[in-house]
Formats: structure tokens, C-alpha cells, sequence
């Protein structure tokens, strides 16, 4: 079984209440709320900030300490968001995956780094949610004058992704509001600027663009970016993703509390998105690649009437479910009845990928077979040196010999193999 599910395992199989703290993210003590006199359990942090004796003063005082300390306590308590199954609008209970990917966020908001991910995302698990929120939470109640980005690949949908914003701002509640004496919980207009919106009483900013305008996030000013769905984002010779994201991430501080996530669902290999997946697996990016798989998400299960029939009816992979990643019979029961609702697996794989190179490699357009493809992938090697052919240019027989090899970092020519006979003469 994968270490990631080893974590995941563990934080979905305890049983986690936000509005007291039981079985929460991070480490926690138990205390006595002032005025209800229940037993709570709160980040140790919020116990060691100097201002924890101050907030014993009174409920509302406890609370207000409680949220700038507790993100699941602040999402159930301040935080209302739609539900997609009835439309209601709900607290922002999160759910397991979404505590999976919190306890990675919060491991290094504690350790005072950089908060960098690339995630690779499954449907239905509230991925963009999440991270929309974490961002609220950390412009509602840690800094002032945070700005934020939210990029997508069409402006309408960061449009949505802020629209979840403003619907939490306006069900916050009043008196946990932390904003300026007299201000509310809303977004307001800055500088008659159509795609930016500031916190009142923040002074937070929050800007949404997209792949297809560049020009619309460079020179900005901002603390943290959700970048949505960069896999599908426009590749073209006046636009590439790679020249978007330095232009955002070029502006964001390596510091604490600074924020850079790019989530997408897969759309093939040798995209943007993929390579910097795989940069990430690799240790060779400032992220920490996560994946959520399908049978992490709790709606994903069907009740086994018949179990011994069920068993024999299943193949070498849906059996591979069970030995390898642990899944219940009743998450295979429903993978092997929505299997059958495609002709062939790979495009259940595409839907519902058990891993990442099922995500990657049955999704987008293939021309060759993506066994195949991973196959010589395992084989591929970083090039022996980079850099660029310089010189004048002539034409006639001896034109090539003018140009001579520079080697850069940032060079365009790649070289897997030095000439034999001299290896140390790159001309």
C-alpha cells in the first residue's frame, strides 16, 4: 500500500468533529471553553500565542483566538458553501480527502515554510473548494494586505471560483468578523477595476484572470495564486503556461503564509501541467505533488449483496484493487459496476484513475499506447549539459564550422551524449 494512503487511512478512519476539535488536524489540547464551559480541543499554537489568557475573557473573545489558530473550526463556523448533491447551502464540514490535503498545508504553515503544491485532481472530492477557502481563512483572519490571485484557463470559471467567496463572505458571521471597526464581511470595488475585489476591512485583494490574458495578473502584487485546471490552459506560440506562471509566481515572496497551488485534472502527457507533475515527483520542484484517487472519496461505494459472486466475478485489476491498495469490497463493487458502463477500461481510467499514470496516460489524445509510452519514459535520463550554438553564420560547405557549443543551464540544445572522441570539446 502506498505511504500516501498509510496517511490518508489513518486521518479518515478517526472521527473528527471541527466544532470541538476532536480528532482534528495537528497536535491539540484539551481546554474548557469560557461561557459554555465544554471541553474543546485547540491547535497547541492557539495556546501558546500571548493573546490565549486575553480570550478567556468571554466566548466571542475564545472563538475569535480560535479561528485565526483552527482552519477546520473556521471553515464549520464561518464558512458556508453550496452543496452540489441538493443545492443547500451548508457549513464547510471538510471531508476526508479534503483533511488528507489541509494536514499537508497545515504541516507547513506550522513550520513557517512556503506553501507550494501542484495537485492532481479527481471529480467530486471539493479540490477547488479547499483550497479557495484555505485561502479565505488566511486572508480573513492572518494577514492584512494579502492579495490573491485565482487563474483559470477561461475567465468564467475563476469567475465561479471567486463567486464561492463572495457567497461565504456574505453568510460570515458578524461578530467573529475580524475587518476594520464598522466594516462587513463583503467584497468591495478597487480602483474601478473590473477583475479585482477587495476585503473590506482586509485590505485583501483577490484578482481573477485567465490563461488566455496574460496581461491581466503581470505587475501585480500578490501573496498567493490558485491556478486551475493549468492542464487545459492555451499553449501557443504568443501564450505558453510556463511563461504565465512565472509572470504570477514571480510576484509571490518565498515566505510564510505565501501560497502557490496548481490543481488540475489531467489532460494527457507532454503538456505543461504533466511535466511540472513529474518535476514535482521527482524532488526537483519547490512543490509537493499530491493526488486524491477515486476510492479516497466516500461516495465511491456500493453494499455487496452477494459477496462470494461478486469475488468471482473480478478480474486480475479489480482484484489488484483490493491486495495493493486496500480498497473494501464495496468500493470495488462500485468500480466494477461503472466499469461496465464504458467499452474498454481505459476510458474508466480516464474518468476515475486509481493512480497518476492511469490519470496522465488514459486522458487527452494518445497516437501510441500508453503502456508503451511508460515503458520508455522509465528509460528517459536528464541531459548530460544544456546551452546554446553561438557564433556567425555562413552559408557554403564549411557553415557549421563557425558555430561553436556554449553551455548554459538555460540553453535550447539539449545533449544526452558528448562526441566520443574528444568529450570535452563541445565543438
Amino acid at each position: 500500500m502506498p505511504d500516501s494512503d498509510i496517511l490518508f487511512r489513518k486521518i479518515a478512519g478517526t472521527p473528527c468533529d471541527p466544532v470541538t476539535g476532536s480528532g482534528c488536524t495537528g497536535e491539540r489540547v484539551a481546554v474548557i471553553r469560557p461561557g459554555s464551559g465544554d471541553t474543546v480541543y485547540v491547535p497547541r499554537s492557539m495556546t501558546a500565542d500571548v493573546r490565549y489568557s486575553g480570550s478567556l475573557a468571554s466566548a466571542d473573545d475564545f472563538d475569535r483566538l480560535r479561528i485565526c489558530h483552527d482552519f477546520e473550526f473556521w471553515a464549520v463556523t464561518c464558512c458556508n458553501i453550496r452543496d452540489k448533491n441538493t443545492g443547500s447551502v451548508i457549513p464547510f464540514r471538510l471531508n476526508a480527502p479534503q483533511r488528507y490535503v489541509v494536514s499537508m498545508f497545515e504541516e507547513d504553515r506550522l513550520a513557517e515554510r512556503p506553501l507550494r503544491f501542484i495537485m492532481l485532481k479527481a471529480r467530486q472530492w471539493g479540490g477547488s473548494t479547499l483550497v479557495q477557502m484555505y485561502m479565505a481563512w488566511i486572508q480573513c483572519t492572518q494577514r492584512c494586505n494579502w492579495n490573491s490571485l485565482i487563474c483559470a484557463h477561461v475567465k468564467d470559471t475563476s469567475a465561479i471560483i471567486r463567486g464561492m467567496y463572495s457567497d461565504m463572505l456574505a453568510m460570515y458571521p458578524r461578530h467573529l468578523w475580524m475587518g476594520g471597526e464598522g466594516s462587513e464581511p463583503s467584497f468591495r470595488g478597487f480602483e474601478r477595476a473590473i477583475n479585482v475585489r477587495e476585503i473590506n476591512g482586509r485590505g485583501c485583494r483577490v484578482t481573477v484572470g485567465s490563461s488566455e490574458n496574460h496581461e491581466a495578473v503581470r505587475g501585480a502584487d500578490f501573496a498567493m495564486a490558485h491556478l486551475s485546471e493549468v492542464a487545459f490552459w492555451a499553449d501557443t506560440p504568443q501564450r505558453t503556461p510556463r511563461q504565465l506562471v512565472r509572470a504570477v509566481c514571480g510576484s509571490v515572496n518565498i515566505a510564510p503564509l505565501t501560497l502557490i497551488v496548481m490543481e488540475s485534472t489531467a489532460n494527457g502527457v507532454g503538456n505543461y501541467f504533466h511535466s511540472e507533475w513529474l518535476r514535482a515527483c521527482a524532488g526537483t520542484s519547490d512543490k509537493r505533488p499530491v493526488f486524491i484517487p477515486w476510492y479516497y472519496i466516500s461516495i465511491y461505494s456500493t453494499p455487496v449483496d452477494d459477496p462470494e459472486a461478486l469475488i468471482g466475478s473480478l478480474d486480475d485489476y479489480e482484484r489488484e484493487l483490493m491486495d495493493r491498495y486496500g480498497c473494501s469490497l464495496e468500493q470495488v463493487n462500485w468500480y466494477h459496476r461503472r466499469r461496465r458502463e464504458y467499452p474498454d477500461h481505459a476510458m474508466m481510467q480516464a474518468e476515475y484513475p486509481t493512480d497518476p499514470v492511469e490519470a496522465f496516460t488514459h486522458s487527452g489524445y494518445q497516437v501510441f499506447a500508453p503502456e508503451h509510452i511508460e515503458r520508455l519514459r522509465s528509460k528517459c535520463a536528464e541531459p548530460v549539459v544544456r546551452g546554446d550554438m553561438t557564433g556567425p553564420v555562413i552559408t557554403g560547405p564549411r557553415a557549421l564550422h563557425t558555430l561553436r557549443f556554449t553551455p548554459s543551464a538555460a540553453g535550447n540544445l539539449s545533449v544526452w551524449k558528448l562526441p566520443v572522441n574528444n568529450a570535452a570539446d563541445y565543438n
